[in-house]
């Protein structure tokens, strides 16, 4: 049965296919209450707990590879449906996990579904309506962080209970497969998508594309008024008309990618790809309570604050809702990418002043936990000051071995870090503020307005590709980068990146405010006649 026109169904749809991203920022960062479990579990090295981390980006490279033909074969629709079942067989299999190489595989077909936010992008710029379509879009960056939120809050109820389980809950099991739990959460949001995004229309500009006019007016009819449907279908016929003979079809598109006319298209697209994650967003959100324990506020207080994370998303998201399509994008990006750039200074300069010392009161006090600190007393070690955490993460990994450091880590940064904590708190804290203010939920966003329609089924999942095989790097060598560099080298480089993206957005992106997607291809092209 045929269902009537509603102005609300966009907004219906789009907080359907927006399910993905909860889903997507859900996986991406339950993990990181799972990694000190799972690394005494498995017995992972720093190299094999990225891996474990990057899984998914690793996924999402191979996917986006044929994520843009596949939705240009089947819809956009029905490319949804098949993530939504992948997710579903990931969280199932990495709840399960009896082994690294069982976590890794499951984690590596989850990210296989990561392509759902190019998609997502893609199916609602093109059933918004132009002036709904930039908080449309950014559903998806709300839905990402409620999600993250969620993760954040499952997690520290988790570990709590490892503290506090009633006996009934047989303490010592429930502590042992407390990371289970953790993955195995996900299941729910995946069932849930799987069934309501068979309620969704089928893309019109995908139907109109594919000479299905008529269906094109049918998904039309539930998204415009009645006497508007064919003004919009000659719209997107117009659009279509525009193709060459060469970008028609999967492979027409990627050769017209090389075209002068959609040079500042890639330009833009790719800049903003790579600007996004190397800011160090996602090692920050997937690793929070590793980055908070170097800072000395121990393990639990760790995942305290990772709840603060997952809250600032939220509420700074919903500004940049509220805000997109009244400010405008270029603003909310040079707002955030200066905001981002001094907070992420703070953290530089406060793990800089960080000193590191040990004494003997502090290795009696740790060794009651773990006995076999006992042997630190009376060591070289309870006599030095360390102005750099490299050199006293090594001193201590030699001393007591790999195995006892990487379960005494936390305990023993807690009991040897002067550090102002408070001020790594507010650098982090402030630059996911600034984060989710702007280049956040505006990166898909401008994905979804700028690219044309001649080459949109292979230009959004080659940016997609692009942030993803950026974003891999950034999550799989944190762990050896964070022990390698130093937290001050790793702050600094986020620092960098994003006073470059700054310089080079400011130059390149145009405002796309209030404009409809034709002329906004008319200005993205024209520039490069």
């Amino acid at each position: 049965m045929a269902i009537n026109y509603s102005s609300k169904h966009p907004i219906y749809f789009a907080l359907i296919v927006t399910i993905g991203g909860f889903v997507f920022g859900f996986d991406a960062a339950v993990i990181s209450g799972t990694l000190r479990f799972i690394a005494t579990e498995f017995a992972l090295t720093d190299a094999q707990l990225g891996s474990v981390v990057s899984a998914p980006a690793l996924g999402v490279l191979i996917a986006l590879v044929f994520t843009g033909a596949l939705c240009d074969k089947i819809g956009r629709k029905n490319t949804l449906i098949v993530i939504a079942f992948l997710y579903l067989v990931s969280a199932l299999g990495s709840a399960f996990a009896s082994s690294y190489e069982m976590l890794l595989a499951a984690r590596f077909l989850g990210g296989l579904a990561f392509s759902s936010l190019s998609l997502s992008s893609m199916y609602i710029g093109e059933i918004a309506p132009p002036k709904q379509r930039g908080k449309l879009v950014s559903l998806n960056q709300i839905m990402i962080v409620i999600g993250l939120s969620a993760a954040y809050f499952s997690n520290y109820f988790l570990v709590l209970l490892v503290d506090s389980a009633p006996s009934w809950i047989n303490p010592e099991s429930f502590e042992q497969n407390v990371w289970r739990w953790m993955l195995g959460l996900e299941i729910v949001p995946c069932l849930l998508w799987l069934a309501l995004l068979t309620m969704i229309p089928k893309s019109p500009r995908w139907l109109v594309s594919k000479n299905r006019v008529d269906e094109a007016r049918e998904a039309l009819s539930q998204l415009v008024p009645k006497d508007a449907i064919e003004n919009e279908i000659k719209d997107i016929e117009n659009s279509l008309v525009n193709e060459t003979a060469s970008s028609k079809g999967f492979i027409g598109q990627l050769k017209a990618l090389g075209s002068k006319r959609f040079r500042l298209v890639l330009l833009v697209g790719f800049v903003f790809a790579a600007v996004q994650p190397l800011t160090g967003v996602n090692p920050i959100l997937f690793y929070a309570p590793m980055v908070f324990e170097q800072t000395g506020i121990g393990t639990n207080a760790a995942y305290a604050q990772s709840l603060i994370i997952g809250l600032v998303s939220l509420v700074f998201t919903a500004i940049a809702v509220a805000l997109i399509d009244k400010v405008g994008r270029r603003p909310l990006v040079n707002i955030g990418l200066v905001a981002s750039v001094f907070f992420l200074s703070l953290c530089v300069f406060a793990f800089n002043k960080a000193t590191y010392s040990i004494d003997n009161q502090s290795i009696e006090r740790l060794a009651v936990e773990q006995p076999a600190l006992i042997k630190l007393i009376d060591s070289d070690l309870t006599k030095q000051k360390y102005d750099s955490d490299i050199a006293f993460k090594n001193d201590m990994k030699e001393t007591l071995g790999a195995e006892q450091w990487r379960v005494s880590e936390s305990q023993i940064i807690t009991a040897s870090i002067d550090i102002r904590a408070g001020l790594v708190l507010i650098g982090i804290i402030g630059f996911i503020a600034a984060f989710h203010l702007s280049i956040g939920p505006i990166m898909w966003v401008i994905f979804s307005e700028i690219v044309p329609n001649q080459i949109r089924s292979v230009a959004i999942p080659s940016f997609a590709f692009f942030t993803s095989l950026v974003s891999f790097f950034m999550q799989k060598y944190f762990p050896v980068f964070l022990n390698s560099a130093g937290a001050t080298t790793v702050f600094l480089s986020y620092a960098i990146s994003g006073l470059i993206g700054l310089f080079l957005l400011y130059w390149l992106l145009p405002e796309t405010k209030g404009k409809s997607l034709e002329q906004i291809e008319k200005i993205m092209c024209n520039k490069t006649k």
